[in-house]
């Protein structure tokens, strides 16, 4: 392990916004903050807002600066990830951001029923061989139903054509409620959009941009019945996934 990340896990221990709890602390422990959150973390009564799979943390910082009046928590595995936003989070003195370090399998053990006001995805790895790894997948979305409030939104932004018709199809065969749908965000001229769909982008929102890849979005609410699977067969896997994202930072060919 490079010295770079260690003092990357080094700083986050220090850091009063980062929470980092191992599965088998979960298992031993359990999660204090689970249903407490409003009360004992943030200190008030705002929606709590999560941004799963959330990379660097440039978006969960982002939504806070634009929605002071929401609580927004980041959730990554890694933790030489997280840093960057927890860093600039920490740097600007915001009091509505947190950031998790888990395994989004383990969503369970730190929401309780109703928690959770709002999710969004964004670009995520799209698992296209690996249904149940996919964060749009029922698995997780019936994961998501017991942390969600009623008529809570999901959003998903993505680069990956392959995961946004997955998922748009998903959303069709169960009827679920879909309150935006757009194949091309930047090419959309849809006012009703967020603006910070536009205005806030993440590293690889910006690698991906800068390749050309257009970028799609979906907003949908979950059904009353359990979220049944179809049959992803039919649907075209994305070529340029097979390029590492190891790879992003170098230049884009012309």
């Amino acid at each position: 392990m490079g010295k770079n990340k260690l003092k990357k896990f080094a700083a986050l221990e220090t850091y009063p916004h980062v929470l980092q709890y191992s599965y088998a602390r979960l298992q031993d422990e359990g999660f204090p903050l689970r249903g407490r959150w409003k009360t004992d973390f943030f200190h008030n009564d705002h929606p709590i807002v999560l941004e799963l799979g959330c990379g660097k943390g440039e978006y969960t910082v982002g939504l806070a600066r634009k929605n002071p009046d929401r609580n927004y928590i980041g959730v990554d595995v890694k933790g030489a990830r997280i840093y960057t936003g927890a860093t600039m989070a920490l740097e600007e003195k915001m009091t509505n951001v947190a950031f998790l370090r888990a395994s989004i399998s383990d969503i369970l053990s730190f929401f309780a029923p109703g928690e959770v006001s709002e999710i969004w995805i964004t670009f995520p790895d799209p698992q296209m061989q690996y249904t149940r790894r996919r964060l749009t997948s029922p698995r997780f979305l019936e994961m998501y139903r017991n942390i969600l409030a009623p008529d809570a939104l999901i959003r998903l932004k993505t680069d990956s054509p392959f995961l946004y018709t997955y998922t748009r199809n998903l959303i069709l065969h169960n009827s679920m409620p879909l309150s935006a749908d757009s194949s091309d965000l930047y090419a959309d001229c849809n006012p009703d959009l967020p603006a910070s769909l536009r205005e806030i982008r993440t590293f690889y929102e910006q690698q991906w941009l800068a390749r050309g890849k257009t970028i799609k979005y979906l907003a949908f609410r979950l059904p009353a019945h359990e979220v049944e699977h179809i049959d992803e067969d039919d649907i075209e896997r994305d070529d340029y996934h097979a390029v590492s994202r190891g790879n992003f930072h170098e230049t884009p060919s012309k």
